[in-house]
């Protein structure tokens, strides 16, 4: 009998209906801007992107999506790590489900993966946080549109050494797997001060800089400050596709998320 994670986010995150949860996501990929500094073959090894309401959020997770859209035959497996939102935990918390499901379908989940990285203390496997959890969730219907065959390793980051963080993700990271940490950037400040703190959070991801990212920064600093940890000691380069936030789409600037997308390779 499979064990599949139920939808948490759909019709608040992201539409519910099929056929418009499809149009909508290939929209935001077809309009998303070329870049020349990730185009080359093997130059895509991970991507940051936000996980707030598509509306928001959709057009900044999109630009770091299309990138992986040249190497998508290259890829058999995504790692998925975000924060929970919900729950507080020590380490990082993986699911027993076999699958995690959308409105365009289920999504295998990669369990010999998860049983390999079952030995390191700092991982358990729990489905309790993921049960609500739309951080990882949302970025399920870019996957199934760009790589309808990869299984996922759905991590949530709870209270973590970067170094423990980084210790599982090696362990994972082959040539094959895409590494996609899931993070807001400042959450709830007004639009000037916002910028002033993403931009900061910025030029430390593009420097794979974990020391200034904390929670002021980002609701997934530990997902990311992991990622950026490994990142440096594999000597790979990281660059911003674009920051924004919130209130650039609805005209409320007095408290705004900020979001930002970028590319490691």
């Amino acid at each position: 009998m499979v064990d599949a994670r139920k939808p948490a986010a759909a019709g608040v995150f992201y539409p519910a209906e099929r056929e418009l949860l499809a149009r909508t996501v290939r929209e935001l990929l077809d309009a998303a801007p070329p870049s020349r500094t990730t185009s080359r073959p093997g130059r895509v090894r991970a991507i940051v992107v936000p996980h707030g309401v598509l509306g928001a959020a959709g057009t900044v997770a999109a630009a770091a999506w299309a990138r992986v859209a040249p190497h998508a035959a290259r890829f058999r497996r995504v790692v998925l790590l975000g924060p929970a939102h919900h729950t507080q935990f020590l380490g990082i918390a993986a699911p027993f489900a076999d699958t995690f499901a959308t409105p365009l379908g289920a999504v295998e989940v990669d369990r010999i993966a998860i049983e390999v990285v079952r030995r390191f203390p700092q991982l358990m496997v729990t489905d309790a946080p993921h049960e609500q959890e739309p951080s990882l969730e949302v970025q399920l219907p870019f996957l199934q549109t760009l790589l309808p065959s990869a299984a996922i390793v759905p991590l949530l980051v709870g209270e973590i050494e970067d170094a423990d963080a980084a210790q599982v993700l090696d362990e994972l990271w082959d040539d094959e797997t895409l590494v996609v940490v899931s993070t807001d950037l400042s959450h709830y400040y007004d639009a000037a001060t916002a910028q002033r703190l993403d931009e900061a959070t910025a030029r430390a991801v593009e420097t794979l800089d974990a020391g200034p990212i904390g929670e002021e920064q980002a609701c997934g600093h530990a997902a990311l400050r992991g990622l950026l940890t490994a990142a440096r000691a594999r000597k790979l380069k990281a660059t911003r596709i674009d920051v924004r936030h919130s209130g650039e789409v609805s005209g409320e600037l007095t408290e705004v998320v900020g979001y930002g997308s970028f590319v490691v390779g």
